[in-house]
């Protein structure tokens, strides 16, 4: 199995941090491709769009595969790692933008509502609204085939950052209304459990961080996951244990280490426990 590299941003013309591309046309170059093979499992540095507007078929994120249709959106946020279908047959456009992008012309109060963006693990990554996608995808059509560039760049990340906006709330609308306080405990653990899940698994050490109880913890957790602490800490160890076995040659007793495990047997146990197979057999049918 070849190492898969991490795929970061290029446009075209190399003028943009943002880029909208035909499926039709970008299927039809996949062979051409020299630094990768999109159709297998690849980590990417930047955000995309993938908006099916004909047909259907699947598309892979994070290992998952999720069946998309005619008005499906799939949000795929930097670091995540996905595939393509092979010989996919659906139409549409892969919406293509950096982190910088985001940064510079997305608000504050946006960034942290359009929850795909840094907290993609918490909700699914597809939905489902062929209106709302035909309106922007031909907003987006129309700036980007106007002949005046000035603010261009401005005039896209708004129509994105609306467009994301409208989606979040869409969505926000389906779930129950959760409590702002406990949102900020819930997203101050998430980013503790990503600095430190190679450290600790331990439900107590993240409370102590946070100067919380555990029975606290799990309540906020529960509340927007419907799991506790400690599930979603494990989750998130399989995931990235996941992603470095599909995406990379490392040996199983180098991602036991990088996952926070001293033997690979404990390693071994853990992944087979939660994922129902070994890391080898995992392995193989990933290929």
């Amino acid at each position: 199995m070849k190492n898969i590299p991490d795929i970061s941003f290029q446009d075209a013309e190399n003028k943009y941090s943002f880029e909208c591309l035909n499926l039709t046309q970008f299927f039809a170059r996949i062979p051409e491709i020299a630094d990768h093979n999109p159709t297998q499992p690849h980590r990417i540095h930047f955000f995309a769009l993938l908006m099916v507007t004909e047909g259907k078929g699947t598309h892979q994120v994070d290992l998952k595969d999720y069946a998309v249709k005619k008005g499906s959106v799939l949000k795929l946020a930097k670091g995540q790692v996905h595939a393509f279908q092979k010989n996919a047959a659906y139409k549409g456009f892969l919406v293509l933008f950096t982190e910088d992008f985001v940064m510079n012309h997305f608000s504050k109060s946006s960034i942290n509502m359009i929850s795909h963006l840094y907290n993609y693990h918490v909700t699914s990554p597809i939905s489902q609204n062929e209106e709302l996608n035909h309106s922007f995808l031909q907003e987006l059509n129309a700036e980007l085939t106007n002949s005046n560039t000035f603010a261009r760049n401005n005039i896209v990340a708004s129509l994105i950052n609306l467009y994301l906006l409208r989606l979040e709330r869409e969505y926000n609308q389906q779930s129950p209304q959760n409590n702002i306080k406990n949102y900020t405990v819930f997203i101050a653990f998430k980013n503790l459990v990503e600095q430190n899940y190679a450290t600790t698994r331990n439900v107590k050490d993240y409370a102590k961080m946070l100067t919380i109880t555990t029975k606290h913890l799990n309540e906020v957790v529960k509340e927007f996951t419907l799991d506790t602490a400690k599930t979603f800490i494990d989750g998130y160890v399989i995931l990235e244990a996941k992603r470095s076995i599909v995406s990379t040659d490392n040996g199983f007793k180098g991602i036991a280490y990088e996952t926070g495990f001293d033997e690979l047997t404990n390693f071994t146990k853990f992944f087979k426990k939660n994922v129902g197979v070994s890391p080898k057999t995992f392995r193989t049918s990933s290929v």
